[in-house]
């Protein structure tokens, strides 16, 4: 007993030393080696024998002290720290500088544990029992937090405040406690930072909570509902349409409303009419008059005819006489904070950030920016909320700040606090804000990027507005009745013009195609009076035609899935990229264009699940997850209802049918078998569809793929820069390319050209695609030693200012199909892209 106190006060003693004061032990040492030779030389011999016995005795002594240690480990100290588990290192750096030396930070660098990859991973005869294993990589990561938590006084969760936090807060705490015999002894509890300041943290320290298991069951249950329906619906695209696709419960919906929005807008007949514009003038302010009515009716001019008799009958007039003035003062109240939604519309609208963009960097405000003296800072509040909710200190900031800068006048009568209308908002977050409103954002660009920066900006504007008073307007409506013989039209002119700014001084929202027009982008009108006579300078046919509904852009498809209640806040960025990268739509001009392979997915899954890719069960589905999370129905029996009438559709009774949904198979009835003369059938496989004689595979074994047989490559005078042989056009899932001829003894390949050379150095420009959304641009063959790109094709036509031959062929709503010079950037219309000699490839 004696020998074993001694060794662990030794122990103790040496954990205790800290490496300064070894470090002056060495000195010291080193200082007196530096002595006289002869006075070492004295204490040499008697020095060896000296440090070999003390040698052995503390090899002995630090055996028993680390076992003395790691017994120590075992149980935890009294004085211990406490634990805090995060999900990320940069909330973690933040939070730690917070908190103190009393407590350890450390991070799950996201989800922990996962159903298995490669396996479905849940026992459906036994309550949809999920089978949890760790994900590969986090093994060293839990391990280490399980150790450290050994140790620990106390345990805080500390992961993000929704579902999907919860539910990777709980795998932690099942880590930590299962099996019993190697639990933590320390007590776990759950803290939610919604936003990460100083006080916000030590509040939030100061009223932990447990772990809500109705949140995690809810989590549960979209993760075993996504993973059912992956599981077991992707098969049947594999054996339709090729191996290797998959199906989303929820992306293939969103899939749905951009292919059908498609199929409008091919089916849609554009019809002609006319609108009538009347120029006019009051001294030196022009303005304009529309037709508003014929006879008292709206007016309906479908051809030129038409609208050249109305010009026939207003010929005589010079001037039109003020029939009725009326005049009205209109308010624009700001919109409430951002939500998850809102936020990635006009982040999409304004700054052109798509969903993950935008929510990669408002991640990186809310954990944490180094602001300089302040250090890591979160710059706003949880970015994932469907929430507009703002706390009243919050508010009161924001309006003494806003005192301080505009004035009393441009406050809201009274704090704005925007409690959420939204039965199932997460009102437990507030809207997205910034976190310290009278942080201006130019007072920390220096130490964010420039995209942090500007969405930065983003929500502390539209917060900062969200508490000012109301823009004023005063609106003018004049009507110009001219009673003629043949008829009686009225032409109508309408303004706005900003009385008082209020929030507009510090914020404007954004528009795109198809929103309406906003009160401050009105016409400005001239005081006008009740039978004032106006010149009239023209009077003006237009052509027009009615159009389709515009493609989804980024912004509206969010806004239109919030809309029918598809996905939650943290799923929206992910079901449009997760799109992209299966290269089910790709994104051109900011619209999403839904390519052939996701036109056939969503013909194919939707044949076979009605019920299931269904805007309206997805949409209940949501709600009743949400039931789960509120205690209101077991997760069990929500999967249960889904999982009765699902299963009776898993058959493979109509594949043939499906695939003659994803193949023109039209063609086939008229084949006969090569070898044996038997009808060819389409016919599903495990790793695609094929076409096969009617008597494959007991009296006859001919197959073909499905698209016919292979095209023979096709030889280009292009050659191969590995082995200088030459090239073939080849195909791929990406399109065509070129790949040398001698594959696959030389593997040499090249972005297939346009036939336009670089005006930089002369090189063939490329089609290529972005790696992240798979989106087609140009860009010259020899990068990275040349720059040059342009996301329109390049054509071969000749400028007509410099005679470069290469221009982009370019088009918008407004200007039509025009054309840009490569070299001299000159722009030039044409009548129709179909003018454009496209070069092509010999």
């Amino acid at each position: 007993m004696p020998t074993k106190k001694a060794a662990t006060k030794t122990a103790k003693k040496a954990v205790r030393t800290s490496p300064a004061k070894t470090t002056t032990k060495t000195a010291v040492t080193t200082v007196a080696k530096k002595a006289p030779a002869k006075k070492a030389a004295a204490k040499k011999a008697a020095a060896k024998k000296v440090a070999a016995k003390k040698a052995v005795s503390r090899k002995a002594t630090s055996r028993i002290a680390a076992d003395e240690i790691e017994a120590e480990l075992e149980s935890p100290p009294a004085g211990g720290t406490s634990l805090v588990i995060v999900e990320s290192p940069a909330k973690a750096k933040t939070i730690g500088k917070y908190l103190g030396r009393g407590y350890t930070v450390r991070a799950t660098v996201g989800h922990v544990r996962d159903l298995p990859a490669k396996k479905l991973g849940i026992d459906i005869d036994h309550g949809f029992a999920p089978e949890y294993v760790t994900i590969e990589g986090k093994e060293d990561i839990l391990t280490d937090l399980k150790k450290i938590a050994k140790g620990a006084r106390e345990i805080f969760i500390a992961t993000d405040p929704d579902r999907e936090g919860e539910a990777i807060g709980w795998h932690v705490e099942q880590y930590f406690t299962q099996p019993k015999r190697h639990a933590v002894s320390a007590p776990i509890r759950r803290v939610m930072f919604h936003e990460i300041t100083k006080d916000a943290v030590h509040k939030s320290m100061a009223k932990p909570m447990e772990i809500d298991n109705k949140k995690v069951e809810a989590q549960q249950a979209r993760r075993v509902l996504d993973r059912l329906v992956g599981y077991k619906a992707s098969p049947v695209l594999w054996k339709t349409v090729k191996k290797g696709l998959s199906a989303g419960r929820v992306q293939t919906v969103a899939l749905r409303l951009i292919v059908e929005r498609e199929r409008e807008i091919r089916a849609f007949t554009p019809v002609e009419y006319w609108s009538i514009t009347a120029d006019l003038l009051k001294g030196q302010q022009p303005f304009t008059a529309k037709l508003h009515h014929v006879d008292g009716k709206k007016p309906e001019i479908p051809n030129g005819a038409e609208a050249e008799r109305i010009l026939k009958d207003l010929k005589g007039c010079s001037e039109f006489v003020v029939t009725e003035v009326k005049r009205r003062e209109r308010r624009k109240n700001p919109s409430a904070p951002f939500t998850t939604s809102t936020l990635q519309q006009e982040a999409a609208k304004k700054l052109g950030f798509g969903s993950k963009r935008t929510m990669r960097l408002a991640q990186d405000l809310y954990e944490g920016i180094d602001i300089g003296i302040d250090g890591a800072t979160g710059l706003i509040t949880y970015m994932r909320t469907d929430s507009t909710r703002v706390s009243e200190d919050a508010a009161n900031t924001a309006r003494e700040a806003l005192r301080a800068q505009f004035g009393e006048e441009y406050l809201a009568a009274q704090p704005q606090l925007y409690p959420s209308g939204k039965a199932n908002a997460q009102d437990a977050h507030e809207g997205v804000r910034p976190t310290d409103p009278t942080r201006r954002p130019e007072a920390v660009q220096k130490y964010l990027t420039a995209d942090q920066f500007k969405l930065y900006q983003l929500v502390w504007q539209r917060f900062m507005a969200s508490q000012m008073a109301p823009a004023v307007f005063d609106t003018t409506t004049v009507d110009f009745n001219i009673p003629l013989e043949q008829r009686t039209y009225l032409f109508r002119a309408t303004g706005s013009v900003v009385k008082f700014r209020g929030f507009l001084a510090l914020y404007r929202e954004a528009r795109e195609e198809g929103d309406s027009k906003a009160l401050e982008d009105e016409q400005a009108l001239p005081l006008l009076e009740l039978d004032e006579r106006v010149p009239v300078r023209a009077i003006t046919p237009t052509q027009h035609f009615t159009e389709p509904p515009p493609r989804f852009s980024e912004a509206s498809l969010v806004k239109e899935l919030e809309r029918l209640g598809i996905g939650r806040p943290s799923t929206y960025a992910s079901i449009i990229s997760v799109l992209a990268e299966r290269r089910y739509v790709a994104l051109e001009q900011r619209r999403f264009f839904p390519s052939p392979l996701g036109e056939t997915v969503e013909k194919v899954m939707v044949k076979k699940f009605p019920q299931v890719f269904n805007v309206g069960f997805t949409a209940q589905m949501e709600e009743e997850l949400d039931k789960i999370a509120d205690g209101e129905i077991e997760w069990v029996r929500a999967l249960g209802d889904f999982w009765t009438p699902f299963q009776r559709t898993l058959n493979d009774n109509d594949l043939d049918a499906l695939i003659g949904e994803a193949y023109d198979l039209s063609a086939l009835a008229q084949e006969k078998c090569p070898d044996c003369g038997g009808r060819l059938v389409a016919k599903g496989g495990f790793f695609g569809p094929f076409v096969a004689c009617e008597n494959h595979p007991k009296a006859c074994k001919y197959t073909r793929p499905i698209k016919g047989e292979k095209k023979p490559a096709e030889l280009t005078s292009y050659l191969c820069q590995e082995c200088s042989a030459p090239m073939v056009v080849r195909h791929g899932r990406s399109g065509d390319f070129l790949g040398c001829s001698k594959f696959p003894k030389c593997r040499g390949t090249r972005s297939m050209p346009t036939g336009v050379k670089c005006p930089k150095d002369g090189g063939e420009i490329a089609e290529r695609r972005s790696k992240k959304r798979g989106k087609a641009f140009y860009g010259c063959e020899n990068y990275p030693n040349c720059d040059f790109v342009v996301w329109d094709k390049p054509v071969a036509e000749p400028c007509p200012e410099c005679g470069n031959v290469g221009a982009e062929a370019k088009s918008n709503k407004t200007r039509g199909t025009f054309r840009k010079c490569l070299k001299c950037t000159n722009e030039w219309d044409v009548a129709s892209p179909d003018d454009a000699e496209v070069a092509e490839v010999a």
